[in-house]
């Protein structure tokens, strides 16, 4: 099987460059007559199947099932198999970061042969990049991709993300930097399985120009990120941006085509933007 950057290159390149969010935040399920229970969240989460199983990535948010407890993860893991059938890529957004024998357990569930497993997971490197190896090595082996938090939108984040180290770097760019050498490592042709996180609202982004894989871009729509803001973002490659949105399109819910109509236009305007870059 190609690798995850392959796989995504293909699949953006066919379906457009847009990641749509499963987050079934209980606002939501209120607005779309469903309870906050595991049965709200089995239904909520089935027809966000429907509606997007055209699309290239879809992103369910980890937290919003795991709030309901072992039924919310057997919901969560039967929305990534059907997902999967549809042929759609899967990106657990987990946010897992851990050490040693904690960190090779978090790669089992999310990137090695658990039915938690995804095309890729988002992973947080705040206990240094390094003890994000055990995930990278797990990913590799089964050729599943990880997303990295480097340069995330939350007021509280720039504290630690626009630090700098002894060399003048930000503690975001070194992050870019260290996901960047893991790509060289992978030897990839094209698009490598390390990706990074960089949020769309920020007025300043790492640079992301020798990166060698994908960048998930979220808070487009509701969170204030526009699309046409994403052209040439930190210097990135076309072809290698990957916005990410969620309630913008939930919020028309809870009619499948309808969610699916605005994820559509949304996706259309990214593949305009992307292909002028």
């Amino acid at each position: 099987m190609p690798g995850f950057g392959a796989r995504l290159a293909d699949a953006t390149a066919a379906r457009g460059p847009l990641c749509l969010g499963i987050d079934p935040h209980p606002e939501l399920l209120a607005s779309w007559g469903l309870s906050a229970t595991p049965d709200g969240l089995a239904a909520f989460s089935e027809t966000c199947v429907t509606a997007f199983a055209d699309f290239a990535v879809v992103k369910p948010q980890v937290a919003f099932f795991e709030a309901y407890g072992s039924a919310g993860f057997a919901v969560l893991e039967r929305t990534i198999a059907a997902l999967r059938e549809a042929g759609v890529l899967v990106l657990a957004d987990a946010k897992r970061g851990d050490i040693g024998s904690t960190m090779a357990a978090y790669a089992a569930a999310w990137a090695g042969q658990s039915p938690l497993a995804a095309d890729a997971v988002t992973a947080s490197p705040y206990l240094g990049f390094g003890s994000l190896q055990p995930l990278l090595e797990t990913a590799a082996q089964h050729r599943r991709g990880v997303f990295v938090l480097a340069a995330t939108s939350n007021p509280e984040g720039a504290s630690v993300q626009r630090a700098q180290d002894a060399d003048g770097r930000t503690v975001a760019q070194a992050i870019v930097d260290a996901a960047a050498e893991a790509n060289r490592a992978e030897g990839a042709a094209g698009l490598g399985s390390i990706g990074v996180v960089v949020g769309a609202t920020l007025r300043e982004v790492p640079d992301l120009s020798a990166l060698g894989g994908p960048v998930l871009v979220p808070g487009i729509g509701a969170q204030g990120g526009r699309p046409e803001a994403l052209a040439g973002l930190g210097g990135a490659p076309a072809g290698t941006l990957l916005p990410a949105v969620s309630r913008e399109v939930l919020r028309a819910g809870p009619d499948a085509g309808a969610l699916r109509a605005a994820a559509e236009r949304l996706r259309d305007a990214v593949a305009y933007l992307a292909a002028a870059q």
